[in-house]
């Protein structure tokens, strides 16, 4: 099963990760590639530099951030491979716990990915 963790942040703080804490990360990540268990990961640059597309009342519009009435910000993301949700939950857990030295308040949303069996949607022309 995959699982994405969506890590939010508080933009504005100004907090910049130490140098300890990207050295900890890295070795982390390298563990967790090495072991098949983390499959993507990656930071997002700020709100600052994003941009919102919009579907309200049938019409679509671009909204150029940043978007002061959010609290909390996506900053990154990590997508997981793992047999259960308990071990996807472990996962991010090292993951947050390295960031209890530096005085950081962050939090991990976990999610299950839907992966729906595309194969089987194919007519059967195509997979038979």
């Amino acid at each position: 099963m995959r699982f994405l963790s969506l890590i939010k942040v508080q933009e504005n703080t100004g907090k910049q990760p130490s140098e300890r804490l990207m050295r900890e990360m890295g070795q982390l990540m390298g563990e967790m590639t090495q072991a098949g268990t983390l499959l993507d990961t990656a930071g997002l640059m700020p709100t600052a530099q994003a941009k919102r597309v919009r579907l309200r009342g049938g019409k679509t519009s671009i909204v150029d951030g940043p978007f002061t009435e959010t609290k909390e910000v996506v900053g990154g993301y990590a997508m997981l491979k793992a047999d259960s949700l308990d071990e996807a939950l472990a996962l991010t857990r090292r993951f947050v716990d390295l960031h209890v030295a530096d005085g950081w308040e962050i939090d991990c949303e976990l999610r299950q990915v839907i992966e729906p069996d595309f194969e089987s949607l194919k007519p059967c022309s195509e997979r038979c």
